[in-house]
């Protein structure tokens, strides 16, 4: 898989949304629609906020998961994941808001092995039945040691569209970017039991960064 967001400061799937509120400030602007062109402008700068898409440094050391996307970890529980895995699993569960980067990222090196889309509803990301009920993304690592690591986008109440750039058999970089989810979102990140967690419960994450746990 070749990281196609390298270098670009901004989501592309983000440049129809900043591109039509900087018209707006222009021409309000060049009309004299002074209160207009002000709101447009500061809309402007938040959604391109919004779809910012910043550079990480990335940890090397092959065993470790890093987070795969910013925001807060607001849940970390063990339980039998029945979709995907179909076994016992920690799940690491990241809430972004609405402040936060929205680039997802690759949190281990592996192959991809599959990738599900669920459509659903759109509860409140932060919600624990949101694992099961909301539309999501779900993309399954295995690594060279035969690990498998799955990492699922949830949509949230008003996050309504889901980006997945990655495809079946692609090869998988820690910390690559491989897509988005727009206007607000989680991310769960399941685990094998027995991982050696580096996060807790309310901590804050860089995707491509900040480091999850290190794999046995």
């Amino acid at each position: 898989m070749i990281d196609r967001a390298v270098g670009i400061p901004f989501a592309k799937e983000g440049l129809p949304f900043i591109a039509i509120p900087a018209v707006v400030t222009v021409v309000a602007g060049w009309l004299g629609w002074t209160v207009l062109a002000v709101g447009a402008a500061l809309l402007t700068a938040f959604v391109a906020w919004f779809f910012r898409n910043p550079a990480r440094v990335v940890p090397k050391d092959p065993h470790l998961i890093v987070a795969p996307g910013d925001g807060k970890v607001i849940a970390i529980e063990e339980e039998f994941e029945p979709r995907y895995l179909k076994e016992r699993a920690v799940r690491v569960t990241i809430f972004l808001n609405v402040f936060n980067v929205h680039i997802n990222r690759m949190p281990c090196d592996g192959t991809v092995e599959n990738i599900q889309y669920q459509p659903g509803a759109f509860m409140v990301a932060s919600k624990p039945d949101a694992t099961l009920r909301n539309e999501q993304n779900a993309l399954m690592i295995k690594t060279v040691e035969g690990v498998k690591v799955l990492c699922v986008q949830v949509a949230g109440l008003i996050a309504r569209r889901i980006v997945c750039w990655a495809s079946p058999l692609d090869l998988a970089r820690r910390g690559e970017r491989y897509g988005l989810i727009r206007f607000g979102s989680r991310m769960d990140t399941f685990l094998p039991v027995g991982t050696t967690l580096k996060v807790a419960v309310g901590d804050h994450v860089k995707g491509g960064e900040s480091i999850l746990g290190e794999l046995r």
